[in-house]
């Protein structure tokens, strides 16, 4: 390794974001290992090649997540794994998002690793005060998904390792298989009817999120909790008119009804503070970001398991 590559211990190393990382690493010669249940993940993704190791496990299991830390003695752990596929399965989604990121915490802090970054929902802040929302807005979750995931990033803060903990936007690119993008691509191209929910986001260009995560991974960088979002919200209908647009289907008319009772009508990021703090800014817009998913979904198609790493070939 050359003096700048660091050992990188990704938890959900096989999801989205996960994946993306190591795609996006792996050539800058950092070591990496993932630990996986595969429960949402593709083990496709994650191939056997050079630089990556795989562990296939839960880190709900104790002993498996010290055993990881021991064997690899990572400097840096991007905790990206969460239960989120069932709602009502609050069990499930305390056994990984609570007990399974103290695991993680405490194994940090036992195998001297030098920084945490922690994969936070934006339903921590629950049904927002004021918009845009700042990071320093309480947290007030009222979500399985939400309540988890915030009770498991304060664990990741009382382990006395650095933390930088990111409540992170809706990012687009490779691999992302759910919500209203792939979903209105696929239905509008094979003619059925959609809707829209009264609703608005914020969305991030893949791009701009792994050149953030290359200025989180240095040493000296801030800790903290941080909004990583473009700063903008859009609505789903603005989503769904761009994909029309795409596809070359004119304008079409679609229903728009009101946000489901357990949805956030606008989830709308102020990100001045990581813009300030860390000197970075989304560089792609909204529109912009929506067309390169989209034309993802032409060369791909709408998949999850699709993997730029290819295992080598055995002559």
């Amino acid at each position: 390794m050359s003096e700048s590559a660091m050992r990188i211990l990704i938890t959900g190393g096989a999801g989205c974001l996960g994946s993306n990382l190591i795609e996006h690493w792996l050539p800058q010669s950092h070591e990496i290992y993932v630990i996986d249940n595969f429960a949402t993940g593709k083990r496709e993704v994650v191939p056997e090649v050079k630089g990556l190791t795989v562990k296939e496990g839960t880190i709900a299991d104790a002993a498996l997540v010290n055993e990881c830390f021991s064997t690899f003695k990572p400097d840096i752990v991007i905790h990206a794994a969460a239960a989120y596929k069932d709602p009502n399965d609050w069990v499930e989604d305390a056994r990984t998002n609570v007990i399974g990121s103290a695991h993680v915490a405490r194994a940090a802090k036992a195998h001297g690793v030098k920084r945490l970054i922690n994969f936070q929902t934006t339903l921590c802040y629950g049904r927002p005060q004021q918009l845009p929302i700042l990071a320093s807005h309480p947290t007030a979750p009222f979500t399985s998904y939400g309540i988890t995931k915030t009770a498991g990033e304060q664990f990741m803060i009382l382990s006395g390792v650095p933390t930088l903990s990111l409540r992170i936007a809706n990012v687009t690119g490779p691999r992302l298989a759910i919500g209203p993008i792939p979903t209105f691509y696929k239905r509008l191209k094979a003619g059925q009817n959609c809707f829209c929910s009264d609703t608005s986001r914020d969305f991030l260009d893949m791009s701009d999120f792994l050149s953030f995560m290359d200025l989180a991974i240095k040493e000296e960088a801030p800790t903290g909790a941080f909004n990583l979002a473009s700063g903008e919200a859009h609505s789903i209908k603005e989503i769904f008119d761009l994909v029309t647009d795409y596809l070359g289907l004119g304008a079409k008319e679609v229903p728009v009804v009101p946000p489901a009772a357990d949805d956030v009508p606008v989830v709308s990021l102020d990100a001045s503070e990581t813009f300030r703090v860390f000197a970075w800014k989304a560089q792609v817009g909204f529109a912009e970001t929506i067309r390169r998913q989209l034309a993802w979904y032409d060369e791909h198609g709408v998949t999850d398991v699709f993997s730029h790493l290819k295992t080598p070939s055995v002559k």
